[in-house]
């Protein structure tokens, strides 16, 4: 690659984390965006523009800010450990201001097209075609990175609900929903148990008469709020944890984590219990929905049989009147800029790693973002960013084959394919689920910034526990190897620390009381911990 000109198609999350992992590797990357800044999904808009990503005013998100940030960039330890949407925001431009990434961006430019040169086979080069204040301009690249995201196109299946078209009242697709004001007095029911329905259920329930909840295979709903107040994914997601779950059958963690939910609430008293294990389909996150259903503001329905005028009939051959309906029914997506070099039916897609397409000549194009994780996306996104780019960077060197493995891409796309079938309900939202640890330790692995453990454990055994048994979090993809950043071992060893913080009334201060723990029990904890981190590196080598 003579010049290494990146396109880079998005400046949301997945965009921002593009720009810096191309300049880290001295690539010249431009950013094309069609809106006028760089928060994407979580930039509130009244009226978003057609086929750009929306969220509701209050939308907070359900990943912890510890766990979601990017791994050299720790979000201010005063911003609450889940935050609001326009927080997220501040953290992004705090991010572009940083790395100084704006002016690689063109805003209010849309992609038309993206093509491959004639010499593709021979330059990797692509031709894309931007269009800003109704002017096309083209451009050959040496790579692409497409980093639109997957909630973009709301999925509204209105055939499955005969009657629809006669219903007096009015519907929309959740993307749609910014506000409860205009909801007030109403009777509602909300399509979709999903983490988006599940929301606007219950925000709607403080004002509108009465919302129903129609739900067609119920939803395992966990808690933000885990273990004497943690984050839920601060508290579970450690690669100890996750080598615990390796050693047992699926069928028994998910016994195990039903029994803990069910100890929260009992899903088949509260209408909610699926027909499925927990660990089949993504799980839904939410704090409040039990009060709310345990107050009749909520009531929990079947799935939707057929509309009436003024009603709606359910699968048990119950009737009520609403007025209106919010479809949280989820998202397509599709590629239409990229000519002939993906096909998506039904949300498959065939990438290699969730990233590359397998047929083409040369590795120069990569989609990031494009997965549905059981945890944060941003630090999947970056890793992938820092994969993608070291392959843009060799992609004329003799290094290219360290770097992308020789493998047969498309047995493992099958496998992959494979897999999520057998383990997944059969559902859209299903086709891109990977999980957490395994995915990133994998793309750790090939970017060569995966912790190594037992070198960990020889020279530093206070950041091996903390790697080991702590949350992994972002910064662990930071301590070695090509990205290597100096702050990392700092932020592991006081990201504990950084989790009360915001809920102190005074920044800096302690808390109000602590609790001391006899020496003897710290001497024998850390004996304890010492062995079973000998047991997990033997386990895991």
């Amino acid at each position: 690659m003579a010049t290494g000109k990146v396109a880079i198609i998005g400046a949301v999350a997945s965009g921002l984390c593009a720009l810096k992992c191309c300049l880290d590797e001295g690539l010249v990357p431009t950013c094309f965006e069609r809106s006028r800044d760089t928060e994407g999904l979580w930039h509130f808009e009244e009226h978003p523009d057609e086929g750009c990503a929306s969220i509701y005013h209050s939308v907070i998100i359900n990943t912890s800010k510890e766990m979601m940030c990017f791994s050299d960039f720790p979000i201010p330890e005063d911003f609450p450990n889940y935050m609001h949407n326009s927080k997220i925001m501040e953290y992004f431009r705090m991010y572009a201001q940083h790395f100084d990434l704006r002016h690689h961006i063109r805003f209010r430019t849309s992609v038309c097209r993206v093509s491959k040169c004639p010499d593709f086979a021979t330059t990797g080069q692509w031709e894309v075609v931007t269009e800003s204040e109704g002017k096309q301009e083209a451009a050959v690249f040496d790579a692409a990175l497409v980093c639109t995201g997957h909630h973009t196109e709301a999925h509204l299946p209105l055939s499955a609900f005969p009657g629809l078209e006669k219903f007096e009242g009015w519907y929309l697709h959740s993307r749609d929903y910014m506000r409860p004001q205009s909801f007030s007095g109403k009777r509602i029911v909300v399509v979709g148990s999903g983490n988006s329905g599940i929301d606007t259920a219950v925000e709607l329930s403080h004002t509108a008469e009465q919302v129903f909840l129609s739900t067609k295979c119920g939803a395992w709903v966990l808690h933000q709020v885990a273990d004497v107040g943690y984050p839920f994914n601060f508290s579970y997601l450690s690669h100890f944890i996750q080598l615990f779950q390796s050693l047992l059958p699926r069928i028994a963690i998910s016994f195990l984590l039903e029994k803990k939910l069910n100890a929260c609430f009992d899903h088949e008293l509260y209408g909610l219990w699926p027909q499925h294990w927990v660990l089949d389909q993504h799980p839904t996150i939410n704090d409040d929905l039990p009060n709310r259903i345990i107050s009749g503001r909520v009531l929990v329905k079947p799935n939707i049989q057929e509309f009436t005028e003024t009603s709606a009939i359910f699968e048990d051959g119950t009737r009520e009147d609403i007025d209106a309906v919010v479809f949280a029914t989820g998202y397509s997506f599709s590629f239409s800029f990229l000519e002939g070099c993906v096909k998506v039916v039904e949300n498959q897609i065939s990438l290699y790693k969730f990233m590359f397409p397998p047929d083409l000549e040369k590795p120069t194009l990569a989609f990031i973002g494009l997965i549905q994780p059981l945890g944060a996306i941003m630090p999947i996104s970056e890793l992938q960013c820092r994969w993608a780019t070291r392959i843009f960077k060799a992609s004329s060197s003799p290094g290219l084959q360290d770097l992308l493995p020789s493998v047969d891409m498309l047995s493992d796309i099958v496998q992959t394919k494979e897999k999520i079938a057998k383990r997944y309900v059969s559902s859209q939202r299903h086709t891109i689920q990977v999980d957490y640890i395994p995915y990133t330790d994998e793309l750790a692995c090939q970017v060569g910034v995966k912790p190594d453990l037992l070198t960990l454990f020889l020279t530093d055994p206070k950041l091996a526990l903390e790697v080991a048994f702590g949350p992994c979090t972002p910064y662990q993809y930071c301590l070695r190897g090509p990205g290597k950043w100096a702050g990392a071992r700092e932020a592991i060893l006081t990201q504990r620390q950084r989790v009360p913080r915001p809920l102190q009334g005074n920044a800096g201060g302690s808390p109000a009381c602590s609790r001391a723990t006899p020496h003897i029990f710290k001497v024998f904890f850390s004996i304890g911990l010492i062995v079973a981190t000998l047991v997990y590196v033997l386990l895991s080598s």
